[in-house]
């Protein structure tokens, strides 16, 4: 079991370390003059639009009519850097929420992870069980979690010293785009970004 154990934990330091790798902050391109005029993934700001004409914001009704869904008013007289922090904060957790939902239905049924293996154990649960075994993985993981969260404040973030007014996001930063894409399925073209950034939307929203 001792073996075991620390056979696992040099993979999830390993693995650690290839995440940490992954949010290495590549040279930004310069920000182009004007913001509204700029053009990120294809998606152009216009002030005219629902919601600065992000994808994801309008839907298709029970008639096939397009609606624009913020009964609490958010988008109303909202700036474009607001609006940016708020597509942000969306879709940021709602990739938390996904990973969650996936995680703890797996984790009702498969252990594969510290000597787990085979034992009957409710997800809500497990957590305590892991810090049995291995009572420094929530350390780690917190690390973990601080590195990932420190990459993406370097990549789309204006620096808390510079930042004025509203401003909060690089003008030339798309929400939640951070360039990492390991498998390769962000598209090039605009409108399957547009889709695709929709689906992710929509997914985590449910």
């Amino acid at each position: 079991n001792t073996f075991q154990n620390m056979t696992k934990l040099t993979l999830l330091i390993a693995s650690l370390i290839s995440l940490s790798s992954a949010f290495v902050v590549a040279p930004r391109r310069a920000a182009r003059a004007s913001v509204q005029q700029a053009e990120l993934n294809g998606w152009v700001p216009d002030e005219s639009k629902f919601a600065w004409g992000l994808p994801g914001s309008p839907f298709e009704d029970a008639e096939g009519e397009q609606s624009n869904f913020d009964p609490a008013g958010f988008a109303e007289g909202c700036s474009l850097d607001q609006m940016k922090l708020y597509r942000e904060a969306e879709i940021q957790h709602g990739r938390v929420a996904m990973l969650a939902s996936v995680g703890f239905l797996v984790g009702e049924f498969y252990h594969p992870l510290f000597g787990l293996e085979g034992q009957e154990i409710l997800a809500i649960d497990s957590l305590g069980e892991v810090r049995k075994v291995f009572p420094e993985f929530f350390e780690i993981l917190t690390l973990a979690i601080g590195v990932a969260e420190l990459g993406r404040a370097l990549v789309g973030w204006v620096p808390p010293n510079k930042a004025t007014g509203d401003e909060r996001l690089n003008a030339d930063y798309y929400p939640g785009d951070i360039g990492f894409d390991p498998l390769g399925l962000k598209p090039d073209d605009a409108e399957e970004f547009a889709t695709l950034h929709t689906k992710e939307l929509q997914n985590g929203r449910l």
